[in-house]
């Protein structure tokens, strides 16, 4: 039972999607017709992004990348904002989950024991706002994008035009709000790159006595220079990038990165949220069978067909962005309003974009250890932070719609 309570609470999101669908099958008696509910090509590009960036980390490429930015830095202000735009400009590429998951334990690492308690806080926050608004420029920064882009038809040049005044108004907000960041001197003698190590090679040292194995015996990831392994990555990055801009068909993307990962390094496929694939499916399943109940149907596109901005960005508040795009979608006359919508309503609440749990999860899990402010401190700043953003970018999405 404590099994089950605890998968409730770590898999919320599907759960309730899971659900979702099992009763909306009631009404829609499962059949083949289900199939054709799934947008397969968002699920196939989908892994294979996932997959691929969780080969790069696995190699510590972001890490290194970090560490090369910041190993020279000792002022707190200025560390601060050189992560938090780590945050901003890689999550476009690498998705806002992944920014945070890779910079905001290196900002823990780098600040916490040289920097004010009040100073990591702010980061760490500011790292979450920054990887939402970041993320939101290109349909590689987070699922929604990606599942939109492939539904919209437009070109890339045109999807990041509708989002491009919102995002540049983020960086503006963000580069004002460091200020509250002390400039506080980090002194050479607890430099903060110390405790960042600098990644190394995967391979397991050998204990005393231990003779090392056979070249053949040795995994394969272990015998392929990383400088090949890197290169192999980036090219099936490179390939995913052309699946998205439609060059080349999704399902080749998926089934070459799984193929060359299965044989190259399988453990990284662990890495893969799966969870998040199950939550696509069945909220595909479940906004199909409510589309086939006429009442729901005409119902829904009443309130939202016309709305679609405001009505996204109070569902986003509540079951996040990700769900509120595939639930409003179908329903929607809009879908740039919609866009918008979704990726603005990615500010605001804890839930309002699930990447911001991570870092919740991640400050909290570190607060006892590296003395920071009590986790209520952090939610109240990350709510007045999040509130201020979204009020200024509803302001200007009403400018730009007048």
């Amino acid at each position: 039972m404590r099994r089950i309570i605890a998968f409730i609470r770590r898999e919320t999101v599907f759960c309730i999607a899971a659900l979702c669908a099992a009763a909306s099958s009631f009404f829609v008696p499962p059949s083949m017709a289900y199939l054709s509910y799934i947008d397969w090509n968002t699920l196939f590009i989908l892994f294979a992004l996932m997959a691929v960036i969780a080969a790069f980390r696995a190699c510590g490429l972001f890490d290194r990348v970090a560490f090369m930015l910041c190993s020279h830095i000792h002022r707190a202000r200025i560390l601060s904002g050189v992560l938090v735009l780590l945050c901003f400009f890689t999550s476009m590429l690498i998705t806002n989950d992944v920014a945070l998951l890779t910079f905001v334990p290196f900002s823990l690492a780098l600040l916490g024991t040289t920097a004010s308690g009040r100073s990591v806080l702010l980061t760490v926050v500011l790292e979450t706002v920054a990887a939402n608004m970041g993320s939101m420029l290109t349909p590689l920064g987070n699922p929604q994008n990606l599942f939109l882009f492939s539904k919209m038809g437009t070109g890339i040049g045109e999807f990041v035009m509708i989002i491009l005044p919102y995002c540049a108004a983020s960086l503006v907000l963000l580069l004002l709000s460091l200020l509250l960041v002390r400039d506080e001197h980090l002194s050479p003698a607890k430099s903060p790159v110390q405790a960042v190590p600098v990644p190394q090679s995967s391979g397991k040292p050998l204990e005393a006595g231990e003779k090392a194995p056979a070249e053949g015996n040795r995994p394969l990831r272990e015998r392929v220079p990383e400088r090949v392994q890197l290169g192999i990555y980036a090219a099936l990055f490179v390939l995913c990038l052309l699946c998205v801009l439609r060059f080349v068909p999704k399902f080749v993307a998926a089934a070459l990165v799984l193929a060359v990962l299965l044989v190259l390094n399988r453990k990284v496929l662990a890495s893969v949220d799966y969870m998040l694939l199950l939550t696509f499916t069945a909220f595909f399943i479940f906004t199909g069978n409510i589309a086939g109940i006429h009442s729901v149907r005409t119902f829904l596109e009443a309130a939202v067909s016309g709305h679609e901005f405001v009505v996204s960005v109070l569902c986003s508040q509540v079951i996040s962005n990700v769900p509120a795009t595939l639930l409003l979608y179908p329903f929607s006359g809009d879908a740039r309003a919609l866009m918008a919508g979704v990726n603005i309503g990615g500010l605001g609440t804890l839930v309002a974009s699930l990447a911001s749990l991570i870092s919740f999860k991640l400050y909290s899990g570190s607060r006892e250890r590296l003395a920071l402010p009590s986790v209520l401190a952090y939610l109240a700043s990350f709510s007045v932070m999040n509130v201020a953003f979204l009020i200024v970018l509803c302001v200007l999405r009403l400018l730009l719609a007048s």
